[in-house]
């Protein structure tokens, strides 16, 4: 039981995760996760090569511990096609948020929404898994019926989560 509930909130978290890269117009750090920059012959993070700040709320300042990797990490911002035009002022880079038009935002209020339905999709299908252990193990028939309780207490739970999280983000999306 422990194990599907940890499951679920890998689930969630990984929502979580993916909702934070939708941008809402206003300038977040983590708009730069999943950006790796080819420095010293590696490929690395770009959170672990630089200082990512929010001086404000649209602009975002990526000042780069080592000035020499100032063009690669602007060619990664590049590549990684935010929809944000990177300006390089030779100490570091800045990253300015357009401001969100109705249509783009509906568009990600979809995206929102689907991401929530896959998550609900993921914690179904750990729940028909939960079930089907619970069935092979030949419990009695009131303990089993219990144990089947348990887990759809679980999925409602966890169901109520992501609706939540969602509606936070859409929420979050249509301020203007």
């Amino acid at each position: 039981m422990v194990d599907v509930e940890l499951k679920m909130m890998q689930t969630m978290e990984s929502l979580q995760s993916r909702l934070l890269n939708i941008r809402a117009g206003r300038a977040n750090p983590a708009m730069l996760n999943g950006i790796m920059v080819s420095c010293y012959g590696t490929m690395s993070p770009i959170q672990s090569l630089a200082n990512i700040t929010v001086p404000e709320a649209r602009k975002l300042f990526v000042k780069p511990f080592d000035r020499s990797i100032l063009k690669d990490m602007e060619r990664a911002i590049n590549e990684a096609n935010l929809g944000i035009a990177p300006t390089n002022n030779g100490e570091m880079i800045i990253l300015t948020i357009p401001e969100l038009n109705e249509e783009r935002r509906k568009d990600y209020v979809k995206q929102a929404k689907a991401m929530g339905e896959e998550a609900k999709v993921a914690l179904r299908n750990i729940r028909q898994d939960a079930n089907n252990e619970i069935k092979k193990e030949e419990l009695p028939e009131d303990e089993e019926k219990h144990e089947l309780d348990k887990v759809q207490e679980l999925i409602t739970k966890y169901n109520k989560l992501v609706d939540e999280e969602v509606k936070n983000k859409e929420n979050e999306l249509m301020q203007i």
